[in-house]
C-alpha cells in the first residue's frame, strides 16, 4: 500500500506533464513507463556490477556496453543515474538522441533474448516529451519515487493506471481492482496453472493472479521448475492496442514477472487457432458493447454464437482457450453490477 506521500508525487509529476503540454493521459503513462524501464535497466547493471565486484569476476550480464554509440556518445551517459545529474538541455539531447534509439535497436541483443515481452514492446518507442525543462522535472520527480520494494513498485504503477480510468472512454481499458482481485479469488489459481487473458489492456488480471500466487503459494519462488515456470510460461495476454501492451508487459515487469507472454494479436480473428484448450485458467473481462463483421471473425467462434456482438463471442473464446479441465473467470456479470457495461 503506497503512501500519502508517494500518491503526492506522482500526482505531481502527472500535473507537470498537464501543465507541460501533454494531456492524453495513455501518452502521459507511456513516456512514464519508458522512463520507468530505463531506471528498471540502470538498476539492474547496478546489480550485475555489485555481483560482480563481490564475485571478483567480470559482468555476466552488461546491458549499457562499454565504449560509445555511432554517434560518439559513451553508453555510460544513457545509465539513469549518470544522466540524471545533466543539464536539462543536455539531458534531453542525451534521452531523445541516444537513449531512446538505444532501446529501439541494441537493447534486445544486450538483454540476451530478442524475443522478449520487453525488448519487443520497447521496438516502436517513441519520446513525446516536448521540452528539456519538462524531462529535467519529470526526471527529478521519478527519482525521488521509491522502487527498491517489488510491491511498492507494483502499487506505485497501480496508483498511475487508474488516473487513466479516470480520463473519459480510457477507462474501458481497466476494471476496477477489487473486482479483479474478487474474480482471481474466486478462481484460486494455482503454481502450475497456464493463465490466459485474451484482452489484457493494461494486464491487471495477470498482475493480480501474480500476487495472489506469491502471496498463497511463496514456495513457487524457491522451486526452480515452479519458478521458471512463473517468469517464463504461466502469463499470456492478448490486445491489439500497442501502447496498452506496453503498458502492460511494463505492469507485469513491476509486479515481479521476468518475461510474460504479452503481446498483440486479435482474439475474435481466424489468426487465434491453434490455441485451442492451452490454457488452464482464462481470466478476462471481455469488451462490451462491440459489434463485428461476420467476414472478419474467426468461424469456429461463429459455429458456437452465431453473432455479432463481442461479449458473446468472447465468452465462445473462453471456452475455446480454455483445457476441459480447466477453469474460467469472467467478468461480465460482475461488470454490469458496477456500470461497467
Amino acid at each position: 500500500m503506497i503512501t500519502g506521500d508517494i500518491k503526492n508525487q506522482i500526482d505531481r509529476i502527472w500535473d507537470s506533464f498537464w501543465s507541460g503540454g501533454i494531456a492524453n493521459p495513455l501518452e502521459v503513462i507511456e513516456q512514464i513507463t519508458y522512463l520507468l524501464f530505463i531506471r528498471r535497466l540502470d538498476d539492474m547493471q547496478t546489480l550485475e556490477e555489485n555481483k560482480a565486484n563481490r564475485l571478483k569476476k567480470p559482468i555476466e550480464c552488461r546491458i549499457f556496453p562499454e565504449g560509445k554509440d555511432a554517434r560518439g556518445r559513451p553508453y555510460e551517459d544513457f545509465r539513469w543515474s549518470r544522466f540524471k545529474h545533466f543539464a536539462p538541455a543536455e539531458m534531453f539531447t542525451v534521452v531523445s538522441e541516444h537513449v531512446f534509439p538505444f532501446l529501439r535497436t541494441d537493447l534486445p541483443g544486450q538483454l540476451g533474448n530478442a524475443d522478449s515481452t520487453y525488448a519487443h514492446h520497447m521496438k516502436d518507442a517513441r519520446f513525446t516529451i516536448p521540452t528539456p525543462a519538462l524531462l529535467a522535472k519529470v526526471v527529478d520527480l521519478l527519482d525521488q519515487v521509491p522502487m527498491e520494494d517489488r510491491d511498492t513498485k507494483g502499487d506505485v504503477y497501480e496508483y498511475m493506471l487508474a488516473k487513466i480510468a479516470t480520463a473519459g472512454q480510457n477507462g474501458q481499458f481497466r476494471t476496477p481492482r477489487h473486482i479483479i482481485r474478487l474474480m482471481v479469488e474466486l478462481t484460486q489459481p494455482s503454481p502450475t496453472d497456464v493463465i490466459c487473458d485474451p484482452a489484457c489492456g493494461t494486464a491487471g488480471f495477470l498482475v493480480a493472479a501474480g500476487e495472489y500466487l506469491s502471496e498463497r503459494h511463496p514456495e513457487l519462488l524457491h522451486n526452480s521448475k515452479l519458478r521458471e515456470h512463473f517468469h517464463q510460461r504461466m502469463f499470456h495476454g492478448f490486445d491489439f492496442d500497442n501502447t496498452m501492451l506496453r503498458i502492460g508487459s511494463m505492469n507485469m515487469l513491476l509486479h515481479g514477472v521476468e518475461n510474460p507472454d504479452i503481446r498483440y494479436r486479435d482474439s475474435l480473428a481466424q489468426d487465434h487457432a491453434g490455441e485451442e484448450e492451452k490454457y488452464t485458467l482464462v481470466l478476462a473481462n471481455p469488451p462490451f458493447a462491440g459489434n463485428l463483421d461476420y467476414e472478419n471473425t474467426a468461424k469456429d467462434l461463429l459455429q458456437i454464437v452465431k453473432t455479432k456482438k463481442t461479449e458473446l463471442l468472447f465468452i465462445a473464446l473462453f471456452l475455446r482457450l480454455r483445457r476441459p479441465c480447466g477453469r474460467r473467470g469472467r467478468g461480465s456479470f460482475l461488470r454490469c453490477s458496477v456500470g461497467w457495461a
